[in-house]
């Protein structure tokens, strides 16, 4: 597999196989293999991290609101970019966990940043999801959204995570984090949550003992430099506090958004980047394929590019990569479609609860 590298791809495979640390100046090199050759080694770590286990979740999703302060470029779900706003009040809320799937196991919460909401209105949330279904585990509020409530109510961030803890939150999940290099955010999200205030809430989250997602939006306008930057800080991160789950690649789709001019990128880009992500981040055990962002099909593929997460069944209950032009455009699959996905990949099938503990 090696014989025919370049010397530089040759050592790097090389230190790869004997389980030293790529650096980040190394990590670029990556991007430059052949894509059989970055199959083969993200695949090999997948296999020693989970052997030929896939995993996924009986989840369902809740979006309380499309109303958003923030003006982010390929956003193709806010208000401002459907012309049609919607706010979930409680009640609505209640209705949707009660109607929901008696067995899921996980409801993930995010939407628009409310100009006016704070910390207590998302606390409300919680509380009431707890008293309608104390099973569920709440994965909820990205980072953006939680750095924004907690400072509209005048609170520190440690003090506002632990608010939302004791109300029932659980887990964050790793949206908002788009790409860290300021040059690049400054084109494509300007006025929001920058990347080391994304850095420091989960960091504060993780202290508080909320474990938490981690994401990265790519195929934009962003350079393989900018990409191996931004998995180096959660790399870094998660040597320190070893609170992220997964680490979930999520490709820029260019429907009803400023940024349509922008072609989407190929699936051998794809392949590629999921590769790379399963080498690099040598500290995440898990590397997630959102099947409603990236396709079923493509997901099966990813599953021999270093993946082991599909993520779960969201029961038709999410529009945010749908409006944006993903391929699913009404997200859901039954725990036994998901397993057949799983398996006639060839892989096994683990039904997992939000901590990769296997339940099935």
């Amino acid at each position: 597999m090696t014989d025919n590298l370049k010397p530089e791809h040759k050592k790097l495979v090389e230190k790869i196989l004997n389980q030293q640390r790529i650096e980040a100046e190394d990590g670029v090199l990556l991007y430059e293999m052949e894509l059989g050759t970055l199959a083969w080694l993200a695949n090999t770590i997948r296999e020693q991290k989970n052997g030929r286990n896939a995993y996924y979740i009986r989840n369902f999703h809740i979006e309380p609101t499309n109303i958003c302060i923030y003006n982010c470029r390929f956003c193709s779900y806010s208000s401002k970019a459907t012309g049609n706003a919607w706010e979930h009040d409680l009640e609505k809320i209640r209705s949707i966990v009660q109607t929901s799937p008696k067995d899921a196991r996980e409801v993930h919460i995010t939407g628009g940043v409310h100009p006016s909401r704070d910390v207590a209105y998302y606390s409300g949330i919680l509380k009431a999801i707890k008293e309608e279904r104390p099973d569920l585990h709440i994965k909820a509020y990205s980072a953006v959204e939680l750095h924004k409530m907690i400072e509209n109510a005048g609170m520190q961030m440690k003090d506002g995570l632990q608010m939302l803890k004791t109300a029932g939150l659980d887990s964050i999940p790793g949206g908002g984090a788009e790409i860290f290099a300021e040059d690049v955010r400054k084109k494509i999200c300007p006025d929001k949550a920058n990347g080391n205030q994304w850095m420091e809430v989960h960091r504060q989250a993780h202290l508080c003992g909320i474990r938490s997602g981690a994401t990265m939006l790519y195929g934009h306008i962003e350079s393989y430099a900018d990409r191996i930057e931004h998995m180096n800080q959660l790399r870094k991160l998660q040597d320190e506090t070893k609170g992220f789950l997964s680490f979930i690649p999520l490709k820029f789709r260019n429907s009803n958004n400023p940024m349509s001019d922008i072609a989407e990128c190929s699936a051998i880009e794809d392949l590629k980047n999921y590769a790379v992500s399963r080498i690099f981040l040598d500290n995440f055990d898990h590397i997630k394929a959102y099947w409603p962002m990236i396709g079923k099909k493509m997901t099966q593929i990813l599953l021999e590019f270093g993946v082991d997460d599909i993520d779960g069944t969201i029961d038709d209950t999410t529009e945010i990569y749908s409006r944006a032009g993903a391929e699913d455009q009404n997200p859901g699959m039954s725990s036994n479609e998901m397993r057949q996905l799983i398996e006639t990949a060839g892989f096994i099938a683990c039904e997992r609860d939000s901590v990769y503990n296997i339940i099935d």
